[in-house]
């Protein structure tokens, strides 16, 4: 079983009764007009792999489907709150979100649709996924930079350097973390608020992290290695529990763009 996923983006002029449907679907397809909202819906395809053509689902179809069927939701509703000075807020979305799965979810033959998500901003998302259409994930990244080493005290210098190479200088080095948190909440919940999701976040967690040496600075790494790994559990147990109604579905931690652990309990 392969999941297959497209990132379809597409681009709404607000104050416009149609778009440009425009020629380069990398940026976004329909193209927008002036200062246009930019959206990118990704789906996600899971289905088993046709012998005579090596495709889930051809790419290229998947792209028509989604801007057919799914496209029209968001721009008609967009359009319609925004002439009447409405908030589109998350509630509305995942809204949009829903009516958009119900068009598409029967649109692929033998494949299905198994998760779309909406990017609200290069760091920032909404998601609804076919294990329970029920609940709704939304995920946002942050950032901190800290120093570590990587050390184990039971081992002689050179076991040390030939399990933790340069990471293992005895004066430390840098990274620059990306963290994302995704939570899961019931879909008709009306109360959540980015604000508070973000406070939460920072409090119990990036204040920790940020600008600190981890190996003297945090209590949990005195004596236990601060690899990308042991931060991902460290940062799921601050925010496990702390979101009131919604649940703590994951925790991922890029240490480069290279390298990323993710965390799910």
């Amino acid at each position: 079983m392969h999941k297959l996923a497209r990132h379809v983006r597409f681009s709404i002029n607000p104050f416009l009764s149609g778009e440009e449907t425009g020629f380069n679907s990398f940026v976004s397809k329909p193209a927008g007009e002036g200062l246009s909202l930019f959206f990118e819906l990704s789906a996600e395809i899971t289905g088993v792999v046709e012998p005579t053509t090596g495709f889930v689902v051809n790419v290229t179809d998947i792209d028509g489907k989604v801007r057919e069927f799914a496209v029209p939701v968001f721009a008609e509703r967009i359009r319609q709150d925004f002439r009447q000075a409405k908030h589109v807020g998350l509630p509305v979305l995942v809204e949009l979100l829903r009516l958009a799965w119900n068009r598409l979810a029967d649109q692929f033959g033998r494949a299905q649709l198994s998760k779309l998500s909406l990017k609200l901003n290069p760091f920032r998302e909404v998601a609804i996924d076919s294990k329970d259409l029920e609940m709704v994930f939304f995920s946002e990244k942050f950032e901190f930079a800290a120093t570590h080493k990587l050390w184990n005290d039971d081992f002689s210098e050179q076991r040390n350097f030939e399990v933790f190479g340069k990471c293992a200088n005895p004066t430390g080095h840098g990274h620059n973390y990306v963290v994302e948190v995704t939570i899961k909440m019931p879909a008709a919940r009306n109360d959540f608020h980015i604000g508070d999701f973000e406070r939460i976040v920072d409090d119990e967690l990036i204040r920790l992290l940020d600008h600190r040496n981890l190996n003297t600075d945090v209590d949990e790494f005195r004596q236990t290695n601060p690899t990308v790994e042991n931060i991902t559990v460290f940062a799921w147990n601050r925010l496990v529990g702390k979101f009131g109604a919604a649940t703590l579905h994951g925790v991922s931690i890029w240490e480069t763009d290279k390298t990323c652990c993710s965390y799910y309990g």
